[in-house]
């Protein structure tokens, strides 16, 4: 019999008939609503939100929901190989019946299986959006808003603002938002609005001061090994924070993979400043660039441009062109390298 695993790697992840809850509420009822079981924080955002909702988690003493993942699928959950397994044979029947997209399978996994954990608080991260997102079903006491940039303008709008209304739009009348700035406060009328970060979300959920947010490291985000550096950057604002937060002197070997639905041109624009030498590559994602149109466009920017089609090619071409290497433009290229020391 295929393994739970193997048959949620067939799923499309897009719906084929436009975004929206509707099978999401109607596979949840199946399952006994398990979102129910525990209060939630719900994490929205462009940059940081995967780092920001395991930070809160470890903080507020519950379980991290995050997307995507670097090290396997059993990342999403906070659990290990069998334990996913386990989480999505417990929804497969039901999402089979009402044909659930493999990101509403996997949401659902995670909250049944939280539920079945007896997990008391968990800190749920949005997929895209929060509208029409499968995660848009918790009515959580805390809205959490990390950043607004410019991405997937065709399904969340074409400027900063309608992309924070499709975020802030999972917050409930009763919820209390923390947002970093005061920018878009209008968008929530009616809730509390506290302006912090995930230290002021843990706060606001938990009723009382922490002090300092719990350490909570993820595979992917800004990992620092020796001469080589990795970091999911996917947006130009992302690449502006990686920059500030590079070891320095910036003489890197940039190793790039980028999703046709990103600021290519701006991202690139940025990671030039971390050196002259660039090996475009393509990872597994279907939305990511062909690596000869990342290559073309990064001619724009970089002194040297390779190409390698093979994310290992890619790293093994970059280490021998210079000692320090940084891999970004894309958490799935990290996950394509992950078995890659």
């Amino acid at each position: 019999m295929q393994s739970a695993t193997d048959w949620l790697e067939t799923l499309s992840p897009w719906p084929t008939e436009g975004f929206g809850t509707e099978r999401m509420i109607e596979l949840l009822r199946r399952l006994g609503d398990p979102q129910r079981a525990y209060r939630s924080v719900h994490v929205v955002g462009t940059k940081g939100k995967s780092t920001a909702a395991r930070r809160i988690a470890a903080t507020i003493g519950g379980a991290a929901y995050t997307s995507p993942h670097v090290s396997g699928w059993h990342e999403r959950l906070q659990t290990d190989a069998s334990g996913f397994e386990r989480a999505v044979e417990r929804v497969r029947a039901d999402a089979v019946a009402v044909g659930a997209t493999q990101f509403e399978t996997l949401t659902a996994a995670a909250f049944a299986d939280f539920a079945a954990r007896g997990v008391q608080a968990a800190a749920i991260e949005a997929g895209l959006g929060g509208r029409h997102d499968a995660t848009n079903v918790i009515d959580a006491p805390v809205v959490f808003l990390t950043n607004v940039a410019l991405e997937h303008t065709e399904v969340l709008g074409g400027t900063r603002e309608e992309i924070a209304a499709e975020k802030l739009a999972v917050a409930a009348p009763r919820s209390i938002v923390v947002l970093p700035d005061g920018e878009f406060a209008r968008l929530v009328p009616g809730r509390e609005v506290r302006i912090g970060g995930a230290l002021e979300a843990a706060e606001a959920f938990l009723g009382r001061p922490v002090g300092a947010l719990a350490e909570a490291a993820l595979p992917g985000r800004l990992e620092i090994r020796g001469n080589e550096v990795r970091d999911g950057a996917h947006t130009p604002e992302a690449a502006d924070w990686l920059l500030e937060r590079l070891p320095k002197p910036l003489d890197y070997v940039v190793v790039a993979s980028l999703l046709r639905d990103k600021d290519a041109d701006g991202i690139l624009e940025r990671l030039a400043r971390a050196g002259q030498a660039f090996v475009a590559t393509r990872s597994s994602n279907d939305r990511a660039l062909p690596a000869g149109e990342v290559a073309a466009r990064a001619r724009t920017w970089f002194q040297t441009v390779e190409t390698a089609d093979d994310p290992h090619e890619a790293l093994r071409l970059a280490r021998s062109l210079g000692p320090r290497v940084l891999v970004t433009g894309s958490l799935y290229l990290l996950a394509d390298l992950t078995d890659d020391k």
